[in-house]
This record gives C-alpha cells, sequence and structure tokens, in this order.
C-alpha cells in the first residue's frame, strides 16, 4: 500500500539526543548525553501532599477541561517570576501555558512560518527548536557566534542583505548546547537591530534562573519595546519535567495567535498539573528551590571542568558556563565527535555529538556534555574514561 503522506514529512526524522538516550539507557553507562534535571532534587515528598491537598480542595475542578490561557494563579505567578527574574513588566494576561516551552518552539513555527521563510539562529543552535520548525520547511542561516554569544555585526549583515527573514531564534542565557550568555551590551544592540528590522524574535530562557555566579542580565523581553520578543519559559528546569508545563509570554496580537493555535493542537495544558504547581508555590519558597538546584549544579560544573582539565589531551576548548546545565567541547577540525562517540559507548561513557545541532550541518568536532544529572563520583569516573577515549583517539589519527 503506497501511504502518501505529507510534503514537511521529508525533512523530519527522530531528534539525534532522544535515539541517542535509547542508547545510554544501561545503568553502566555514564552518561553526559541528556539535559536531564537532577531526580534526586525532584521534590518528591512536597508533591505527595500537594497533589492530596488540590483534590481535596476542589478536585472536580482539578479533573475538569479549563480556559486554554491556562489557570489564572499559575498565570499570576509566572508573572510575578518573570518580573522579579527577567525585569520585565507584565501580567497574567501576557502569559499563556504551554505543554513545555517547546510547544511554544513549535506553535512559533506554525505562527510565522511558511515553506521558504528564513529562520536566523545562533551557531550552533538548540536542536529541539530546529526539529520544531523544520516541520514549517523554513531555511535556516546560522549567525556566527564567538563566546560572547551571537555576533552582532554578523547579525546586521544578514538583516540587511536577505528577504524572507520571518523571525529569529535565540538563547541568551546559558545557551544550549554552549552554555553561553549575551553580555548586556550584546543584548542592548540586539533590541536595536530587531526595532530597526522589525523581526520577531523567539526568546528561549529555560536556564536563565540557574546562574551560578555574576549578574542576572534582564531578558531581551524586559528590554523590548515594539512587542516584537516573544519569551518562552518552562519548569521543567527548575522544578520538575514531569508536569510538562512550559509558558508563553508574548504581546497580545501576537500571544492571541498562539492561543488559536492551542485551542486546535491540545485545547489547554493539564489542569491538575497546574493547579499542583501553583499550589507549590502558594504553599512552599520556589526560589529557596532553585537555590538547593543551583548549589548541587555549581559543584558538578566545577568538578566537571576540573576533571577535563587533569585528563582531557592537548588541543580541545571547552566552555566554562556561569550557569544553566552544558559545556560545549571544540576537537580539532579533522576529528569526528561522532566517531569518537562509538568508541565511547563501547566504554560506557556517553555524550551528544555537536554536528546536529548546526541546522546546515557541515561541522561535525564539537560535542556536549551535560553536568546536572550525573552524582559527582561519576562525574569524575566519566569524565576520565571520556579523557582516555580522546587521548587514544587522537594517537591513533596522529598515526593514520
Amino acid at each position: 500500500m503506497a501511504i502518501k503522506f505529507a510534503s514537511r514529512m521529508k525533512g523530519l526524522k527522530g531528534s539525534e539526543i532522544r535515539e541517542l538516550l535509547k542508547l545510554t539507557e544501561k545503568p553502566e553507562v555514564i552518561s553526559f548525553a541528556g539535559g536531564l534535571p537532577a531526580p534526586e532534587l525532584f521534590p518528591i515528598e512536597e508533591m505527595k501532599k500537594i497533589s492530596t491537598l488540590v483534590l481535596e480542595e476542589d478536585g472536580a475542578s482539578a479533573l475538569q477541561y479549563s480556559t486554554t490561557e491556562g489557570f489564572e494563579p499559575l498565570r499570576e505567578h509566572i508573572a510575578d517570576r518573570m518580573n522579579s527574574k527577567s525585569k520585565t513588566n507584565i501580567t497574567k494576561d501576557d502569559i499563556l501555558v504551554t505543554n513545555g516551552s517547546q510547544q511554544g518552539l513549535d506553535f512559533a513555527g506554525k505562527v510565522f512560518l511558511d515553506e521558504g521563510d528564513v529562520v536566523l539562529c545562533e551557531s550552533p543552535s538548540y536542536l529541539g527548536a530546529l526539529n520544531a520548525f523544520k516541520a514549517y520547511l523554513p531555511k535556516f542561516i546560522e549567525v556566527p557566534t564567538d563566546n560572547n554569544g551571537m555576533i552582532m555585526e554578523e547579525l546586521e549583515k544578514i538583516l540587511s542583505t536577505t528577504e524572507r527573514i520571518k523571525m529569529i531564534y535565540v538563547i541568551p542565557d546559558f545557551q544550549n548546547p554552549t552554555g553561553r550568555t549575551w553580555p548586556l551590551e550584546r543584548r542592548k544592540k540586539f533590541i536595536e537591530l530587531i526595532e530597526k528590522y522589525e523581526i520577531p524574535v523567539i526568546e528561549d530562557n529555560p536556564y536563565g534562573e540557574l546562574r551560578f555566579e555574576g549578574d542576572n542580565l534582564p531578558s531581551l523581553k524586559s528590554m523590548d519595546k515594539k512587542g516584537l520578543v516573544i519569551y518562552l519559559g518552562t519548569f521543567s528546569k527548575i522544578f520538575c519535567p514531569g508536569y510538562r508545563l512550559g509558558w508563553t509570554c508574548a504581546s497580545p496580537a501576537i500571544l492571541q495567535k498562539f492561543v488559536f493555535v492551542k485551542q486546535g493542537s491540545d485545547l489547554q495544558a493539564s489542569t491538575i498539573s497546574q493547579r499542583e504547581v501553583s499550589k507549590f508555590m502558594d504553599i512552599y519558597d520556589l526560589d529557596e528551590h532553585v537555590e538547593k538546584i543551583k548549589s548541587v549544579y555549581r559543584v558538578r560544573r566545577d568538578l566537571m571542568l576540573q576533571t577535563m582539565k587533569e585528563t582531557f589531551p592537548e588541543g580541545l576548548e571547552y566552555t566554562y558556563p556561569e550557569g544553566g546545565l552544558f559545556t560545549w567541547v571544540e576537537l580539532p577540525s579533522h576529528l569526528d565527535a561522532k566517531e569518537i562517540m562509538a568508541k565511547c559507548l563501547e566504554n560506557d561513557v556517553a555524550y551528544v555529538p555537536g554536528a546536529s545541532f548546526f541546522p546546515n550541518g557541515g561541522k561535525t568536532n564539537h560535542f556536549r556534555l551535560n553536568y546536572s544529572n550525573m552524582p559527582d563520583d561519576k562525574i569524575v569516573e566519566g569524565i576520565k574514561r571520556l579523557g582516555a577515549v580522546l587521548k587514544e583517539f587522537m594517537v591513533e589519527k596522529s598515526n593514520a
């Protein structure tokens, strides 16, 4: 039987990270591949109490359909946190609750992109976003980056010479996959450029609250005077990913389009999940919980980077993230991280090869490491194994 699929399916394939995680499920594998939070930090006992409380107080409403925009008290909590953490000046009416920020990425593609439209993104950029946008058949232009993120001079050249640019996708805080953060002056220049050319921007900020050192920087959304920035947030990295709750914050005209799209997609995010997360914030201190997460991740970052310094061969470069979940390794240009990964799996250690983070391909000498999920002893052991594989591989290549 010849089944005819939509043309958009030709460019879609499984997420390399998700496929890789299947290979790392063996308990003996030390995996730095996924962007997984530390499960031992989930507030399990507190959520047992919260779940019972929500059902006892108003179980019928908690188990019923609810509005597309989301549970009003939760949206109020989100707006308060954004105003405090991201320096915005918004209300609950600027918020749409989504099934994780990943859903917001898919909606952005659906709202803005026709086939052949251009998306600008950092080089490299988040694989999950690229996959979400690919369903709408755009063209990607990668804007060059340095250790301070997107290079504004390069962005300006592209904006002034390229037609059909429909949106720009960026992660200014502790970027996935590199861990880089844009400084204030670069943010100001970026806003100046998008206001000049009036291009919508997707500001993806899943990691912004996980800063280990340095000063908090204002979000792009807080600097946006023309309503061009669509801000995506999530509870996955600061609370629990299993609730699948994120949000989109945008100007009224744009947010309305996201609401329409959500009504056609799934009607609403989980009613009981929204009520439980909101109730947690009523009773407990989410800031205190985030501080616990940061204290653990800071130690793990330091441990990973120190062990890399001690065990990795010369000739590699890697980022020093001030927060978030990832560091990014650059190999000598003649090496292929995917080829090395096969040897790493033989030694029961895993990372994510970097090629898939470049939407137009061609760059195979990078890989991403996650430090949030593995306990301290496994970080040390895993990096030692990885360092040994890298040394062996580089010797083999030099003798070939």
